[in-house]
């Protein structure tokens, strides 16, 4: 299928798992990376081969390029797929593939640094004609500037670290005594996680939803969209519960997003798979978020409704193939539903390691899970174990599928988000699908 014969898996986890399976499909073999807290995962066993590349802390294994660039070239690897997180949208490790010779897989160096700079996308996207949240246009200067630019779009407004991500780096703020304290805390926060603290402001949307577009694109000037991803349920900023299709889009909302997303992405010259957020509020006009340029957590709930795997798209992409138009169904099938399960107290979202003495999972369903019995869950990576995924004709049945897998599944030994998971698929707003952003915290509220 590809040129490829031997691709490094620049991730841990479920996500190394989940590549692993479609390179194995594929005849491709693989290498894992780990660290020394890693050592006995399931991704490092089911990989053709494993290099220890350090310790437990990521800056000593996961995100020390050259650790990994080291372990590309002793093992032949002729690709890198960097999976999500990490270094997925760091555009010198991109470089530093290119310079080994290596193919990384993803976009080019200089697309992911524009994307990755939330102020210059943001001038990218309005350059495009798409809509953006009201804001500044660049780095604000100053906190007096940052006043005037809330009181001219009014507040609340939204304070934003430009090189942000994940929810971290972001502050709703509802008054200039406000503003002034959140000014210099974010950009102490923004500073110490990403190394850069410039900020810049934006509307805060009140109740609004989170919908994104998976695209992809080719070196050939393909670019096609593969339907939206409701991303609205969230905890911290950080989703828990993803849908696709989106309850609240018709056909003729859903072709204008998705038809916006495409037209982001060709402005860029994207390649490869790569999603376009936006935030919708309550009438349905929609604004570019952000891109992620890289796989998502969620791409299985659009795989279930497409029957498209996207792993192989970007390992296609990668090798210089065409997407294959043809095999994109004209229409989404049915309705998928993920739920992200999470080693966390579900009131606090504080991480709850520890070791899994107990763990059952549920039989009709997909599963997409980075542990078994008795693994540990270390305090060092994020405290996500698995994914559910439940697919129907439609959204009801989906639900109904997922209420039955949620009540067959059995972590043991650690707290977990199971409880608060069921309570969301058995609530009467989210049955109806009328929720937005602020639905898990008006329901633990309740």
């Amino acid at each position: 299928m590809s040129h490829f014969k031997k691709v490094l898996i620049a991730n841990r986890g479920e996500i190394a798992r989940r590549i692993i399976r479609t390179c194995k499909r594929l005849s491709i073999s693989t290498v894992a990376v780990y660290s020394e807290a890693d050592a006995a995962s399931l991704f490092v066993k089911e990989a053709d081969e494993a290099v220890l590349i350090g310790p437990a802390p990521v800056k000593k294994s996961y995100l020390d390029l050259e650790a990994i660039i080291q372990a590309a070239k002793q093992t032949g690897a002729d690709a890198v797929h960097p999976g999500y997180g990490f270094l997925a949208e760091n555009g010198t490790f991109a470089e530093r593939c290119a310079e080994e010779g290596i193919t990384f897989i993803g976009p080019t160096a200089s697309v992911i640094r524009l994307m990755g700079d939330k102020i210059a996308a943001r001038k990218q996207m309005k350059a495009a004609g798409i809509q953006i949240v009201p804001g500044v246009d660049g780095a604000l200067r100053s906190i007096d500037e940052a006043k005037q630019v809330a009181n001219e779009i009014g507040y609340p407004v939204m304070l934003k670290a430009s090189a942000g991500g994940g929810g971290i780096g972001m502050q709703i703020v509802h008054s200039d005594q406000e503003l002034e304290k959140a000014f210099e805390s974010t950009a102490q926060r923004a500073g110490s996680y990403f190394g850069d603290d410039t900020l810049f402001l934006e509307k805060y949307i009140s109740s609004p939803r989170h919908i994104e577009v998976q695209i992809a694109g080719d070196v050939h000037g393909n670019v096609v969209h593969l339907w939206e991803r409701e991303c609205s349920i969230q905890r911290r900023n950080q989703k828990i519960i993803e849908e696709a299709p989106s309850p609240f889009l018709d056909p003729v909302a859903r072709e204008a997003l998705c038809a916006a997303a495409v037209k982001g992405a060709e402005s860029i010259g994207y390649t490869n798979v790569g999603t376009m957020e936006f935030i919708v509020d309550e009438q349905g006009q929609y604004y570019f978020l952000e891109m992620n340029t890289r796989i998502q957590v969620e791409h299985p709930v659009t795989e279930e409704i497409s029957a498209i795997d996207l792993v192989e798209w970007q390992l296609k992409i990668a090798a210089n193939l065409p997407i294959d138009r043809g095999a994109i169904p004209s229409n989404p099938s049915g309705h998928a539903i993920e739920c992200r399960v999470y080693a966390e107290d579900a009131r606090t979202f504080m991480p709850s390691p520890g070791k899994i003495d107990a763990l059952v999972v549920p039989v009709e369903a997909r599963l997409e899970f980075a542990v078994t019995e008795g693994d540990q869950v270390t305090p060092f990576y994020d405290p996500m174990i698995g994914k559910i995924i439940t697919h129907g004709a439609s959204r009801a049945e989906a639900i109904e599928k997922m209420k039955q897998a949620l009540q067959q599944c059995i972590v043991g030994g650690i707290k977990n988000n199971l409880p608060l998971l069921a309570s969301i698929m058995d609530d009467s707003a989210f049955q109806a699908g009328t929720y937005n952003t602020k639905f898990v915290e008006t329901l633990l509220k309740g």
